[in-house]
């Protein structure tokens, strides 16, 4: 599957970046498929209509002979990344999601969250507010040091601390998807400390443009 992907710096960020933009695939940013073992459940991508060409057209140039195939949308997925890869964006067709990692929200092993931290959620709950989304989903994950549960347990815990930021922010009119999922669904190789930091992470996603 290729993606653009645009690595420059989101607003409210202070760490220096660059953008590049490139089509290449990429590891853990392809569209949610319900097939994908790197998707969490609930995360599949929604199904868009393609827009309808008339085939007798005039303005439509066919060779002679030639028809046309079925129509499709292709998902574009857009990645982008502060130069650090403390704050990633994904914006697909139908979703948007943020991830956040761990070291940014909290303190090592730690679910309590830094003061940095509400600064960087309140600026995602203001984007939930520019969507008029009514469905936030908030997943936590960790890597795969230490054992499963520990990390089951820890990525549920700072999931809910994020969702208590946020429903502070959004009031009560909006419905939470809260889960932990420790060291599954891996966006990054676990084999080495630069893939383990992108892992340690806390993902908000929600709907584009949803009316409410």
């Amino acid at each position: 599957m290729t993606h653009t992907r645009t690595r420059t710096r989101p607003a409210g960020l202070s760490a220096a970046s660059f953008l590049v933009v490139a089509s290449l695939t990429l590891f853990g940013a392809t569209p949610a498929l319900a097939d994908d073992p790197s998707v969490p459940p609930g995360t599949e991508a929604q199904s868009v209509p393609p827009v309808e060409v008339d085939p007798n057209d005039p303005d439509l140039k066919m060779p002679d002979g030639g028809t046309l195939g079925p129509a499709k949308v292709l998902d574009i997925v857009q990645v982008v990344e502060d130069l650090g890869g403390e704050e990633r964006r994904e914006d697909s067709n139908a979703d948007i999601k943020f991830a956040l990692q761990a070291e940014v929200l909290f303190g090592k092993d730690s679910a309590k969250l830094s003061s940095a931290a509400n600064a960087r959620i309140a600026a995602i709950a203001d984007e939930i507010k520019k969507q008029n989304a009514t469905k936030v989903r908030v997943f936590g994950f960790t890597d795969n040091l230490g054992s499963s549960a520990h990390g089951d347990v820890l990525s549920k815990k700072r999931a809910d601390a994020v969702h208590g930021v946020l429903s502070k922010a959004l009031g009560p009119t909006i419905t939470y998807e809260i889960r932990g999922y420790g060291e599954q669904y891996p966006i990054a190789s676990n084999s080495n400390e630069e893939g383990r930091k992108k892992n340690r992470r806390v993902e908000v996603s929600f709907p584009r443009g949803e009316s409410s």
